[in-house]
């Protein structure tokens, strides 16, 4: 099959990470397994996911991984204008939730496995799909601690994550905090006797805005990246139940996009002590069991890769162009090379159209991509 009628294949599998993945791993296991190549699924706690990792080549040493993740995010609410879990092909492009991001690239790397398996590869070729990427790139956690226990340990690692092809050595990393403000309720005519969950989740809001704007300064900046400094935000908040009621809860969710390099953590600790120390103990003053409470949502770290490493030049004979970039959102990828592999992103597509209403991916780009697969065949067998 070729990556486009693959792609049309994965995109019936409705893999919002909120459900199940398991029919398209068992595709591609099944796909694998026609092809002579055993695969290894890797399930979370409850079996309803699961990773898949399979080797192409040698066994005896390590070789390249080539990654991507198979969950996508939802399409509720959105105006899509064609079937989202229906591949349509117009002009020149092929529409549908998560062509680009990035069953795209899964595509081509499947449909490469014939050449790969005819190929005399000198050097593995390893297969890592996961599950629940985008909700904090979870999946891929059990991949890396499975490796360690593997006699050989990968060499290199490409993330196929939409680039439009062009290398990546570079991305930001990830924290998510909820908070928890839990007040007192009263009569609104009695304000004063209650503690204002509402009004306090403000202050710490404020605090928020703060830190984000001393990140922003210049002496801070990195001009690699886009915007060339750590960010904080708050894009979730609720809390209240009527005018005349003294709010008792508030939540709220921030996260820190943060530069390689800068501890996201410093900003969570910058938080609790703000809590701490100028917020509890005057909630505290008027009603002894109200509490500000932060809760982790998801982590991930950084990437940064040196131009001078054997994998940045890899992916520059590959792609057949140096002219190395970084991105502003997250990857696998700082997990990868937290683990000691050296990683680098380059897939089809663009992330412009991924998360948005009728989603697409070039044809063009998938081409290009099975070329670049033939280029990683005809390398590694050298």
């Amino acid at each position: 099959m070729t990556s486009q009628e693959i792609l049309g294949k994965l995109i019936r599998f409705a893999t919002v990470s909120r459900d199940s993945n398991l029919a398209l791993i068992e595709f591609i296991r099944d796909y694998l397994a026609d092809h002579g190549v055993e695969s290894e699924l890797i399930h979370n706690e409850d079996a309803s996911k699961a990773n898949l990792w399979a080797t192409l080549g040698p066994t005896d040493r390590g070789g390249v991984v080539l990654s991507g993740h198979t969950d996508v995010v939802p399409v509720d609410g959105q105006p899509w204008t064609l079937p989202p879990f229906e591949m349509t092909e117009r002009d020149g492009k092929l529409y549908g939730r998560g062509t680009a991001d990035m069953k795209g690239y899964i595509a081509c790397v499947l449909a490469a496995v014939p050449q790969f398996l005819a190929t005399d590869l000198k050097t593995p070729i390893h297969l890592a799909f996961s599950y629940d990427e985008e909700v904090g790139c979870l999946g891929v956690r059990s991949i890396l601690s499975m490796l360690k226990d593997k006699a050989h340990q990968p060499i290199a690692c490409i993330i196929g994550e939409p680039t439009e092809l062009k290398p990546v050595l570079g991305h930001k990393g990830k924290l998510g905090v909820r908070c928890h403000v839990k007040g007192a309720p009263c009569h609104s005519a009695y304000a004063p006797e209650g503690v204002n969950a509402i009004e306090n989740a403000a202050r710490l809001i404020t605090k928020l805005t703060e830190i984000g704007t001393r990140l922003a300064d210049p002496a801070h900046h990195d001009e690699r990246f886009y915007p060339p400094f750590s960010t904080v935000q708050t894009g979730v908040i609720e809390g209240g139940q009527a005018l005349n009621i003294v709010p008792a809860d508030c939540r709220f969710n921030w996260e820190v996009r943060s530069l390689p390099g800068f501890d996201a953590s410093e900003v969570e600790r910058e938080m609790r002590d703000y809590a701490e120390r100028e917020l509890i103990p005057t909630m505290r003053a008027v009603v002894p069991d109200t509490d500000i409470v932060f809760e982790p949502l998801q982590s991930y770290p950084g990437l940064t890769t040196a131009a001078s490493s054997d994998v940045a030049q890899l992916i520059a004979t590959l792609a057949e162009r140096d002219d190395f970039g970084t991105v502003a959102y997250g990857t696998e990828g700082g997990l990868f090379h937290e683990a000691g592999i050296p990683t680098v992103v380059c897939g089809p597509g663009c992330m412009d159209q991924g998360h948005k209403p009728d989603e697409f991916i070039a044809i063009e780009q998938l081409e290009r991509c099975d070329a670049m697969m033939q280029r990683l065949a005809e390398h590694l067998s050298s």
